[in-house]
């Protein structure tokens, strides 16, 4: 299949069809970061020798739990704000105290944002710790940069965690997926079905491992995963419907206020990035173009259901509504209702309620509750045949950046995901029925419905 013309990471270039990047070797990335680390411990060796007695710090031979540098994931942060931040150095929904600058299996080599006080102070923090950890000298010092394609043109980084606002997803991991990156991206994966497509097309051209932001399967002690082993083994007979507790959802260009003065030290045609142009107005977030039902919230609902529905590859046939409120239809029969379940009760905190034939099973990030009640009680079985199981999201990635494994929620994964909560959006905007097939991804005998699959990017920005 011919793929689509690479977009430019020359920020003074249009964009334009560019010669074929061969996919880099899976090893690529963390080979040429051992490279690096070795001729500078030459150049290094080199010159103590000359000069006198080497003395060799621990973190370098790998000692006191530490790794020795090849052996480290060497990461690029992009989009440092609260979440980004918490990524990097520890905060909400990232469950490593400390963040990932605290891993002794990772080394942060670079930190990017548009906002200059926030990616220089990321930067000193970077440093700061790694001062204290390592010794003056001891490491390669974190670079801080405001255009995120200079942070991907480094070879030293084998990875890079994306936490933009959403309508940079696809287009940074696109260009990471290039640059031969590999890639965790937070959630929504994307604003458009085409643009997640071609996400898909280009994390499997290059070779590059990808995790994506639903942590809910690797994390809250396994209670979104047990839930997933029960109903698909059975233990609440066959399933007919769940309740998603969250609308689907769709993006808009949105306006917020008055014109304002940009900032002196914000990047503001680079927070656009992609969206049309508009002057600054006083706001730069995650969501900043979100509006039409939940495109924030509603992935960590899907992503579950998707899993529990074992949907990772495919997707609803069919939405429409029923008392003015948005069904999907799958293949086996099962309906998905977006609105929570007449029993209250959990699911509302990124869950959801599954009820079968001889009882059901509710679960969100802070508790599980069933009926029959003794679902709960009984040991937890042995590992359900096809339920992927990880402890850590975040620990998921870097192992499968190592081995070149599938993540627990790689980019098909996410794609579908991300595409049913789409889905519901377009439904939302049409306030109509729809029929989606889910091999072809298009809607069937809907020229409207499929103009809504993609949208016009800013220039230089089109994928």
């Amino acid at each position: 299949m011919k793929s689509a013309a690479p977009l430019s990471l020359n920020p003074q270039l249009p964009v334009v069809a560019s010669p074929q990047i061969k996919p880099s070797r899976p090893d690529r990335a963390k080979s040429l970061s051992r490279r690096a680390f070795l001729r500078q411990s030459a150049l290094a060796l080199g010159a103590a020798t000359a000069s006198g007695p080497l003395i060799v710090p621990g973190s370098v031979l790998g000692r006191a739990g530490m790794k020795p540098p090849s052996e480290r994931v060497a990461m690029g942060f992009i989009g440092i704000g609260g979440q980004g931040r918490g990524h990097l150095v520890g905060g909400a929904w990232t469950y490593v105290s400390g963040g990932y600058v605290s891993r002794n299996d990772v080394q942060v080599l670079a930190v990017c944002d548009v906002w200059q006080d926030r990616r220089e102070s990321a930067r000193r923090q970077v440093d700061q710790f790694y001062t204290a950890k390592f010794g003056a000298g001891n490491y390669a010092p974190c670079r801080a940069y405001n255009d995120f394609r200079e942070l991907l043109d480094r070879p030293d980084i084998d990875g890079v965690l994306i936490a933009s606002p959403v309508h940079w997803h696809g287009v940074m991991t696109i260009l990471a997926a290039q640059a031969g990156k590999d890639v965790y991206c937070e959630k929504p994966t994307a604003i458009v079905i085409r643009e997640s497509q071609e996400m898909v097309k280009a994390i499997k051209r290059y070779g590059r491992v990808f995790q994506g932001g639903t942590q809910q399967r690797s994390e809250y002690g396994a209670r979104f995963r047990r839930a997933c082993e029960l109903v698909r083994a059975g233990r609440i007979g066959t399933l007919k419907e769940v309740y998603a507790f969250r609308p689907g959802g769709s993006f808009a260009w949105h306006q917020f206020g008055e014109p304002k003065p940009v900032p002196p030290d914000l990047d503001w045609d680079l927070a656009l990035g992609p969206a049309p142009w508009r002057p600054y107005q006083g706001t730069v977030h995650a969501h900043m173009y979100c509006g039409i039902g939940d495109i924030n919230w509603g992935p960590h609902h899907y992503d579950f259901i998707q899993w529990v529905l074992d949907a990772d590859r495919t997707g609803p046939v069919e939405m429409f509504f029923e008392n003015d409120v948005l069904q999907y239809r799958y293949a086996s029969g099962v309906v998905v209702h977006a609105c929570p379940a007449p029993q209250g009760g959990p699911g509302g905190s990124g869950g959801a309620r599954f009820i079968g034939t001889q009882g059901w099973i509710a679960v969100d990030r802070d508790n599980i509750v069933s009926d029959p009640p003794e679902l709960l009680t009984e040991p937890p079985g042995p590992p359900v045949p096809g339920v992927y199981r990880s402890d850590s999201h975040s620990g998921n990635f870097l192992e499968c950046v190592r081995t070149r494994a599938r993540t627990i929620c790689d980019i098909e994964t996410s794609h579908r995901s991300a595409s049913a909560v789409l889905l519901g959006g377009i439904a939302l905007q049409l306030k109509r029925a729809l029929k989606w097939d889910p091999r072809q991804e298009r809607f069937i005998n809907d020229d409207e419905a499929n103009r809504l699959l993609s949208t016009a990017f800013r220039p230089p920005w089109q994928i």
